[in-house]
């Protein structure tokens, strides 16, 4: 008795996970909104300093008028994602993974304590991370000192990560 077997075909282009052709077009375009929602940032005054601390001071809403919008889109985003499976700029679908908020004893602990340490160097920074380079953009170059402990905890993080609970 023969038995036969047949290869699956090798995948081509976007099957193969190939970056388009047109990649450094794609890149370009990726900056150009990047630096147009910084200049967003900079005139909404999302990334000032004083609405930072009015917001942690309770003090003004505008903070929380603009998180909460953020949230809002980001609930609407997630549900057009889930509904129309959008694919990648290789062709692979986007997958959202459910989140596990670890184990039964203490759950939900490393998130608490990571927003926790993240919100107390937002605080005494004055500055969320993401807009760092928004900032150094509009000239207040004491955010070279944030970039750099950003990219210190970011490695300090890799370096822990094996002995961290996860």
């Amino acid at each position: 008795m023969k038995t036969t077997t047949q290869e699956a075909p090798t995948p081509t282009g976007a099957e193969a996970g190939q970056v388009p052709a047109n990649r450094p077009l794609f890149l370009l375009a990726y900056l150009l909104i990047g630096a147009y929602l910084g200049l967003i940032f900079v005139q909404s005054e999302v990334v000032s300093w004083f609405r930072i601390q009015e917001m942690f001071r309770f003090q003004s809403f505008h903070m929380y008028g603009i998180i909460g919008s953020a949230v809002l889109v980001g609930v609407v985003s997630v549900q057009i994602i889930k509904r129309l499976n959008p694919r990648t700029l290789t062709g692979e679908r986007v997958q959202l993974s459910p989140k596990e908020w670890g184990d039964s004893r203490i759950p939900a602990a490393r998130y608490w304590i990571g927003g926790t340490l993240f919100g107390m160097g937002w605080a005494l920074l004055g500055a969320c991370p993401g807009p760092i380079f928004a900032l150094l953009g509009s000239g207040i170059t004491v955010m070279v000192v944030a970039l750099v402990a950003a990219l210190a905890g970011t490695w300090a993080y890799a370096a822990l990560r094996p002995y961290l609970p996860h």
